[in-house]
């Protein structure tokens, strides 16, 4: 179960607010990453410093959405392509390899542990 949920399907639900929490943290870091970007750009006289505020505000915008869509099965998958998203980022703003990775380890931690707490409550007597 607990490979099948970390790329596909549909966790319960302190998988699925742990999840949304740390989506909810990175389209704020998507954010302000983008007017970094359009900042920088502009600076420089680069002539596609709008694409990167209108990118970054899409991306950030999607990561909102996907911490909605959780409960559907491509829920966590859009999630995985967000981190990638992310990743790919630091193409345009260096420092966002950091901000990706950070986001991308508190992502695979809230799968697991958000399944792990999960399997505990279904283990409970009391629930």
């Amino acid at each position: 179960m607990i490979g099948r949920l970390l790329v596909y399907g549909v966790g319960e639900r302190m998988t699925r607010r742990f999840a949304a929490v740390v989506l909810a943290g990175q389209a704020f870091a998507l954010f302000f990453g983008s007017l970094v970007a359009y900042a920088i750009s502009r600076a420089d006289g680069d002539s596609a410093h709008r694409t990167y505020l209108v990118g970054g505000c899409v991306l950030a915008v999607l990561c909102l959405l996907t911490s909605g869509a959780l409960r559907r099965p491509w829920g966590v998958l859009l999630g995985w392509l967000l981190q990638a998203a992310t990743l790919a980022s630091a193409f345009i703003v260096p420092a966002m390899v950091v901000v990706a990775l950070i986001f991308g380890a508190l992502w695979v931690t809230a799968l697991f542990q958000g399944n792990k707490m999960d399997q505990l409550t279904r283990d409970y007597p009391g629930s």
